[in-house]
């Protein structure tokens, strides 16, 4: 039976509204989900919130029934609260039916099978937690294996980037690893790597792509190290018609990622 709560003074409250923060994110091993939509393509992915958060107007709607029920007989806490302590937690002046506390998780290099799919994106240095989400829902549509994030990229449990991944954090895994590391795993076995950059001329629908193909996106401003571009397999460019030297990392990855999806499924 959900239990209410309705000050905002409450421990649970202020628990989960603290990992907003990255710092009570690391410290407490949670971080917050928000959204009907989002928390359902968890549930439907097996994995629940610790708890649950939802306002009594939305109790009827039968995915908030589901959800509801499915996180107390895990374990889990439901508790019924208002709107306002909803748009606390979230930080929207109009929140979503359900605010989630998830435990975190995440896969290492040794726990990807390579071979499980054609297509890998890795992202390094990424700064922005929209366009971590975006690249997440990117490697959702193209099938993607998972996202690697080298050296230190957003936190992809943070507020913004589970917001922006629109669920794709529960169905695309997720490893963080530093450079050195990642590249003597990819080369212990098969695996193109290839890296969107802007300084060469081969256009990025001339080569042919083997499976699996890595698709490295750099840093938004600064682009991949030279030595991390030196030790790809491939350096592609997509042409740019207008005024603009560059496009955007989530773009350009979207863009690279159906390049070579397309080209696998021609085969």
């Amino acid at each position: 039976m959900p239990r209410q709560i309705t000050a905002f003074s409450n421990p649970s409250v202020k628990a989960a509204r603290e990992l907003r923060d990255k710092k009570h994110r690391r410290t407490q091993g949670r971080f917050l989900a928000e959204g009907l939509r989002i928390l359902t393509e968890a549930r439907e992915g097996g994995r629940l919130p610790e708890q649950v958060f939802f306002a009594a107007d939305s109790a009827r709607h039968p995915l908030v029934t589901a959800l509801v029920e499915a996180v107390e007989a895990a374990g889990g806490d439901a508790i019924e609260t208002t709107p306002d302590i909803l748009s606390k937690l979230s930080g929207k002046d109009n929140p979503g039916a359900v605010v989630g506390v998830f435990a975190e998780f995440e896969a290492t290099l040794a726990d990807l099978d390579r071979t499980s799919a054609g297509i890998w994106l890795v992202a390094e240095r990424l700064r922005d937690p929209g366009n971590l989400g975006t690249i997440l829902r990117t490697g959702d549509a193209v099938g993607a294996g998972g996202l690697i994030l080298i050296d230190e990229c957003v936190d992809p449990f943070s507020v913004e980037a589970v917001r922006a991944s629109m669920g794709a954090l529960f169905t695309v895994p997720i490893v963080r690893a530093d450079w050195d590391e990642f590249l003597a795993w990819l080369r212990a076995g098969p695996g193109q790597l290839v890296a969107l950059s802007l300084d060469t001329d081969l256009d990025y629908q001339q080569p042919a792509y083997e499976r699996p193909t890595f698709l490295l996106t750099g840093n938004e401003a600064q682009g991949l190290p030279p030595a991390y571009a030196a030790a790809c397999d491939l350096r592609v460019k997509m042409p740019m018609l207008g005024k603009a030297d560059s496009l955007n990392a989530a773009v350009a990855t979207a863009v690279m990622a159906y390049e070579v999806l397309n080209q696998q499924r021609r085969r």
